[in-house]
């Protein structure tokens, strides 16, 4: 039986700044309805590995296919993307939140959440809008279409962000640490949207230092060390019977 093409594949990702290696031949494969939850301490790689899978980061070698297509690299030694056209539609399949919302201030919530499919897409203002009214209903936030960022609490302007990742109808999800800005109770509206995302289906990769939402949310959990991944599996055997010593080490420190 033939397995259905992954959403996103990720094949022996290799990235550094400079001297400094940062990953070292990394393997991710995301099909539909996966919800890839990447963990471990500060500079292992977390993030650049999501930065890289979304083409904001230029690796010097792997592979990354999405939904079957390989992104097409420059040749000679610093490659790049080589394919303006290709990039554009992988970003806007692969909706990425930040860390820090990265709304835009003198844009009320509901322009926000539609400048994107409108400006980029091109798709109808009246459609648009709908949407978006709809996913700010769904995170919670309805209510704050004309408001601006800067009246919102930290975890809705999160929301608002997440909101506005959906409104590009992506193929897959991107959270880089969504909750790590907030405080603990806001940090809580933001996982309870999350979770509400993974009961949908939806195909997501998410770096986080939240292993209770890593634990909860996740079909697979990767536990990256020093660029490599150091352990893999399901979050039931991960968090309840690490194999590594490293991950025991991380997991009594967060305890």
């Amino acid at each position: 039986m033939n397995l259905p093409t992954p959403v996103i594949q990720i094949t022996n990702l290799h990235k550094a700044y400079g001297d400094l290696k940062v990953l070292k031949g990394v393997d991710v494969t995301a099909h539909r309805g996966d919800v890839i939850s990447l963990i471990g301490s500060s500079g292992s790689g977390k993030s650049t590995l999501l930065r890289c899978c979304n083409l904001l980061e230029d690796s010097q070698e792997g592979e990354i296919s999405f939904k079957g297509e390989p992104v097409k690299w420059t040749s000679g030694s610093a490659r790049r993307p080589a394919d303006q056209k290709q990039i554009t539609r992988i970003r806007t399949n692969l909706s990425m939140v930040f860390q820090q919302f990265n709304l835009w201030s003198h844009m009320t919530i509901l322009e926000n959440v539609m400048e994107a499919p409108v400006s980029v897409l091109k798709r109808e203002k009246g459609e648009v809008e709908a949407a978006a009214r709809k996913f700010l209903a769904q995170v919670g936030i309805g209510d704050k279409c004309d408001v601006y960022p800067a009246q919102l609490s930290g975890g809705q302007q999160q929301r608002a962000a997440i909101a506005r990742a959906l409104c590009m109808e992506p193929e897959a999800l991107l959270f880089d640490e969504p909750t790590s800005a907030l405080d603990p109770e806001l940090e809580q509206e933001v996982i309870r949207v999350i979770k509400g995302l993974a009961d949908e289906g939806r195909t997501m990769m998410i770096v986080t230092h939240d292993m209770n939402m890593a634990r909860d949310v996740s079909d697979h959990v990767i536990f990256l060390h020093q660029g490599r991944i150091e352990e893999e599996g399901n979050p039931k055997e991960l968090f309840g019977a690490p194999k590594s010593e490293r991950l025991k080490e991380f997991l009594g420190s967060i305890d």
